[in-house]
């Protein structure tokens, strides 16, 4: 195994950090790091990073502690290390590679058992007819292009995929994670304007043609529907799966700090023709109805796991929206 470390010398966060990395393959850094229980969020293309605390544990489980130095050296004789002048393009290749991969996953839990149309005399299929595969991955890929639209700098891949982490992360706590509140994710911002209302009725739309036309399940497809409708209001009582989707939607809330100040910088520029006074004033009125709630997250899971870093960020960007 070659799985190093280097001393922590990076602060950020309130305390130092190291760089955990592999100079043979990511898969031999992803299975060390998973069997020492760190986060998949703190893997950045090319290395997990690890705070102060857990170096001397990595150690004892086996890595390697070698200077920033020979880490560095080591990685990019590897083939592994990603230049920072590509890390960019890089992070939005995998990405939609991932997004990709976990559609067609979805496409094969959402099709299970569906029959192709077959002509009445016993004929087969016309040969120029899409299969259900290629006609799920048309659509896949569909939607990934709207989620890449260049007008979008929140609304985006990034927040896609991570309401789809965050609704594993609640599966995993037990929350009722199905198919349909998984489709919801990918189709509740599809149509992104910045028009709010209509923009989740006409990506409600959208689901209800585009999951018809690829054969989905007529339950799946209203189910999801009305899941991408209720992510407009977010009125999620006594409705388990609407509850788990509109949690995951707004994990973001509890961010760590540097991706929370990215995620307010983005919001702030999608709304770059609203002019600085009006968009504090609306942006803090927002704020304060979130604060003043009296629960952010509608899941016992999601309370356990957010609410409390969510409401010090929402009182953080209220304070500098306010001064």
């Amino acid at each position: 195994m070659a799985i190093l470390v280097d001393p922590p010398r990076w602060p950020a966060h309130g305390t130092m950090w190291a760089h955990l990395v592999s100079d043979v393959s990511l898969e031999e850094l992803h299975a060390f790091a998973a069997a020492a229980g760190l986060s998949p969020r703190s893997f950045d293309l090319d290395h997990y990073d690890v705070p102060a605390d857990r170096v001397d544990e990595l150690v004892a489980a086996g890595a390697q502690l070698v200077s920033g130095r020979e880490l560095l050296e080591r990685l990019r004789r590897s083939g592994l290390r990603v230049p920072g002048a590509d890390r960019r393009a890089e992070r939005r290749r995998r990405r939609r590679a991932r997004l990709a991969g976990e559609w067609a996953a979805l496409g094969r839990e959402v099709l299970a058992g569906a029959v192709p149309d077959v002509p009445g005399d016993g004929a087969p299929p016309d040969a120029h007819e899409a299969r259900p595969d290629e006609t799920w991955r048309a659509l896949g890929q569909e939607l990934l292009d709207r989620w890449s639209e260049p007008h979008r700098r929140y609304h985006d891949l990034a927040h896609l995929e991570e309401v789809l982490d965050r609704l594993t992360e609640l599966a995993r706590h037990g929350e009722p994670v199905t198919a349909a509140v998984r489709l919801a994710a990918w189709f509740h911002d599809a149509v992104y304007a910045g028009e709010p209302g209509r923009d989740e009725e006409e990506s409600a739309e959208l689901a209800r043609r585009r999951l018809t036309g690829v054969g989905a399940g007529g339950a799946t497809v209203a189910e999801a529907v009305r899941l991408v409708r209720l992510t407009a209001s977010h009125a999620v009582e006594d409705d388990p799966p609407g509850a788990a989707l509109c949690d995951a939607d707004l994990a973001i809330l509890a961010a760590p700090p540097r991706r929370y100040a990215r995620y307010a910088a983005d919001v702030r520029a999608e709304y770059a023709h609203v002019p600085e006074e009006e968009f504090r004033a609306g942006r803090g009125t927002v704020l304060q109805s979130l604060i003043g709630r009296e629960r952010l997250f509608a899941t016992a899971s999601g309370r356990h796991l957010w609410e409390e870093r969510a409401r010090t960020n929402l009182a953080a960007e209220l304070r500098d929206l306010t001064t």
